[in-house]
């Protein structure tokens, strides 16, 4: 679900946004994100966005940036996991000259960097509770103070988080201020791991393959049978990320021209035999599991109503009824 970036690593701005292209996926779980994402961009209401890592969390976030009317304004990241918590503070508030050892003069923060833009907190869910308690008079009273200042700033940003961790449970155990779940979640958008939407896989392989082979210059790729049943077969623990890995592998490790084999994939791909099935598969008989699977998770996500599921997953009944009567499934 990587988008489409220009040399810089930007995205295009709305005027020339197409989602389905930049948020792949077929699933009703992707068309719901779409949706969510078209209706959240108009407003500035703060959205968070939950999910495996892996999985776009980023990708959505700038989509509803460039979607909204803060489009020509920047859009600043923090991962809030991955800078330690005595610098976290200076990162996002900034500091004031001699506020600590080294800080020869003030520097501002990545809030102020954001100014009249967009403010993600990638991995919201990491911060300390100190840092939680000074996020939420940010996002409630559009204030904070640079370390080591007494002045009072404002700020004028939108506010999107994501983060992997289940936050329910982190307030039930202490670790997470309710009061600043509230306002970070007025509206969340949850996307699910690779794995509970299988329909999406093979759009997002021709996806990756079409974008890698136009970086690198060369030939459309293809894979063979027995690539494509090991990479169904596989559970994607990585999710969207691990997927894009493999192919940029796939095609740095193969011949232009020829078709992909199993040989390239990762040890782990090739390890891997869901539900005992064998090894040798063919793509018929790889894309055959793959459909009775599927039709197992969608009828029992709508509650085995075979009218609710056929519309859900975009067949007609009797397209539903003809896939189940070949899969003998009741």
């Amino acid at each position: 679900m990587e988008g489409m970036k220009d040399e810089a690593g930007r995205i295009p701005g709305r005027g020339g946004i197409d989602l389905e292209a930049r948020i792949v996926g077929r699933s009703p779980d992707m068309r719901r994100v779409r949706a969510l994402v078209r209706r959240v961009a108009a407003s500035d209401v703060p959205v968070l966005i939950l999910g495996e890592s892996g999985t776009g969390k980023e990708l959505i976030a700038r989509a509803v940036h460039d979607l909204g009317r803060r489009a020509d304004r920047p859009f600043v990241a923090v991962n809030c996991g991955a800078i330690p918590e005595t610098l976290l503070e200076s990162e996002l508030f900034g500091h004031g000259r001699g506020a600590f050892t080294g800080a020869l003069r003030e520097r501002p923060g990545l809030v102020e960097e954001a100014e009249g833009g967009t403010f993600f907190l990638d991995e919201a869910g990491d911060l300390s509770p100190a840092l939680q308690a000074k996020l939420l008079r940010l996002v409630q009273e559009r204030e904070f103070r640079r370390v080591g200042e007494n002045r009072t700033r404002r700020a004028d940003v939108r506010f999107l988080s994501a983060t992997h961790r289940d936050l329910a449970a982190e307030i039930a155990e202490g670790r997470f201020r309710e009061d600043l779940y509230y306002r970070l979640a007025v509206v969340t958008i949850d996307i699910p791991p690779l794995r509970k939407r299988p329909e999406d896989l093979f759009p997002l392989l021709e996806y990756f393959f079409e974008l890698g082979c136009r970086a690198l210059g060369r030939p459309p790729a293809s894979l063979s049978p027995e690539a494509a049943s090991k990479l169904v077969l596989y559970q994607w623990p990585g999710n969207v990320r691990e997927l894009h890995n493999e192919v940029q592998r796939c095609l740095a490790l193969s011949s232009p021209g020829d078709p992909i084999g199993q040989e390239w994939l990762s040890e782990r791909i090739l390890r891997m035999s869901k539900n005992g099935e064998p090894d040798g598969f063919n793509y018929f008989t790889a894309r055959a599991g793959f459909e009775k699977r599927f039709l197992r998770q969608a009828l029992s996500r709508y509650g085995f109503n075979k009218t609710k599921t056929a519309w859900g997953i975009g067949l007609s009944r009797q397209g539903l009824f003809k896939l189940l009567r070949r899969h003998n499934l009741t």
